[in-house]
């Protein structure tokens, strides 16, 4: 077959059905035509109205976006809140746990306690120790000094407590 020759198995009608095979043409149905059809005149009967470029939603879609969006806070989308995790579930973020030892327990329901951390320097690669003393909430009051326990982060309790009594690991002897 030489290149030039016309396929005369099956034409294209105007209303885009094959003569040959009673069947819609294959195209992604977004107005794609042939060079040739596009400069074709249009012969007689058939409609001369031309396929939208580019599918548009129509205007009753795009005012119910925009009425919905500025029902639900400002223009910019922004309401000053974090979005709602979906559904009801709680949150999954994983809490500091740290552990340490009671050096006091003279406030009412609050222990302090220091935790070592051993990290190693930078510079020098030698284990070093960094201490810190957390301000910890015990609900049941019942830690003494000298106790090993086990802190969970929580919420801030007060201007220095960030921190709660999971459980007591080890009694003060």
């Amino acid at each position: 077959m030489a290149d030039n020759e016309p396929v005369a198995e099956a034409e294209t009608t105007a209303a885009g059905v094959n003569e040959g095979t009673g069947s819609a043409p294959a195209t992604s149905g977004l107005g794609d035509a042939t060079a040739a059809e596009k400069t074709a005149p249009p012969e007689a009967g058939e409609d001369t109205v031309p396929a939208p470029a580019e599918a548009t939603p129509p205007v009753s879609v795009v005012a119910k976006a925009a009425s919905s969006k500025a029902a639900s806070g400002s223009a910019s989308g922004r309401s000053g809140k974090a979005p709602a995790p979906p559904g009801d579930a709680p949150r999954t973020t994983k809490r500091k746990v740290r552990e340490g030892t009671v050096v006091s327990n003279g406030m009412e329901k609050t222990a302090v306690v220091v935790v070592i951390e051993r990290v190693r320097h930078p510079r020098y690669a030698k284990t070093v120790q960094r201490t810190k003393r957390l301000y910890a909430h015990d609900e049941t009051n019942d830690v003494r000094v000298g106790d090993r326990v086990r802190l969970i982060e929580t919420r801030p309790l007060s201007k220095l407590k960030r921190w709660r009594v999971e459980r007591v690991l080890e009694r003060a002897r």
